[in-house]
């Protein structure tokens, strides 16, 4: 059914369905109601395309994932464009997703769609310390959301999980254990939320007294979780407990442990962070921390709704909690009474 097919029922014009169904207050609320009711009998929906030329907006947001080229394999990534999606389909939006090599071909992707006027605003995640992205958005003046953090002063919005917490209680709980050598397999402290997580870790071991020179880095995938392990096993006095900033780190490094010879979560303990699907079917499970996505999807599609319609940045920001997910990766230190391992 078209708009003036339904104005004719109504025996309306066909402005006054059109700005009945829009919402504007120069309709009488009776009026909007018997619009809407009727729209929603007849199942009528209305011509997005002539909405957008009406509005001169795309009513698209866009999102570009830092991937390798050729691959789009991370699940993080996955999960959060699994949750944007539904939460930008109930207000009859769209999402433009495109992947690009950071940073320099990322860079020419968000210069396209800026230029191209193909989106209205962006979400941006995975940010670095100092992002360009963040810093060329601004001086465009194109309304965004972050998923993370960054060192920008001018006003942003933003929505975070706080893993600085989430770390420092991770350590503390493995200190509890009785784990007195704890390492921290992390990504590059380039990327914002490494440097949230390390400190975390820091002020847990400070706190109590322990040695922090148990640390590596490297991109957040399976393979470096493996080869760092391999390298924390290597000292001369290895740790009996390893918290991994990610889900895919810890993967790789439960495969270095078991493959030395020792049982994670008995002689090595394991914590990731992400709670990540494949976390439920390691050997042992994950003990992780889980970010809650969907919250935080739900908060940058309304901030990003609100900042097209002319919001101040400068309130929109959330930093929500992790949850604790306690499987069977982490335990007791092998030096504690009844338990077996690394001496």
């Amino acid at each position: 059914m078209t708009l003036t097919q339904l104005a004719q029922r109504l025996d309306l014009s066909v402005t006054t369905v059109s700005r009945a169904l829009a919402g504007y207050s120069d309709v009488a609320e009776a009026t909007r109601q018997r619009v809407r009711a009727e729209a929603a009998r007849v199942g009528y929906r209305p011509n997005l395309l002539a909405r957008r030329l009406q509005s001169g907006r795309a009513n698209t947001f866009g999102i570009v994932l830092p991937t390798a080229p050729g691959q789009f394999d991370d699940p993080f990534f996955m999960r959060l464009l699994g949750a944007l999606g539904p939460a930008l389909a109930e207000k009859e939006m769209d999402l433009l997703v495109s992947c690009a090599a950071p940073w320099g071909p990322e860079m020419r992707s968000y210069r396209n769609l800026v230029e191209g006027r193909r989106i209205d605003g962006m979400f941006l995640a995975r940010t670095a310390r100092d992002d360009p992205r963040v810093a060329y958005l601004l001086d465009e003046r194109i309304p965004f959301v972050i998923h993370g953090r960054c060192n920008e002063t001018r006003p942003h919005a933003y929505v975070d999980t706080d893993g600085q917490t989430a770390c420092r209680q991770a350590t503390e709980r493995l200190i509890g254990f009785g784990h007195r050598r704890i390492g921290l397999i992390n990504a590059p402290e380039s990327y914002n939320f490494a440097c949230h997580r390390q400190a975390g870790w820091r002020e847990a071991m400070i706190a109590a007294g322990l040695a922090t020179d148990a640390t590596r880095g490297a991109e957040p995938n399976e393979e470096n979780g493996f080869r760092l392990m391999r390298s924390l096993l290597g000292k001369a006095e290895p740790p009996t407990a390893v918290l991994c900033t990610t889900d895919r780190l810890a993967v790789g490094a439960l495969l270095a442990i078991n493959q030395a010879g020792f049982k994670p979560g008995v002689d090595v303990s394991v914590i990731g962070y992400d709670n990540l699907p494949v976390a439920e079917y390691t050997d042992p499970p994950l003990t992780t921390f889980e970010q809650p996505i969907d919250q935080a999807a739900r908060h940058m599609v309304a901030m990003l709704l609100a900042l097209i319609d002319g919001a101040d940045p400068a309130p929109l920001k959330a930093v929500l909690p992790a949850r604790l997910i306690v499987r069977q990766s982490d335990g007791p230190a092998p030096n504690h009474p009844n338990a077996g391992g690394l001496r």
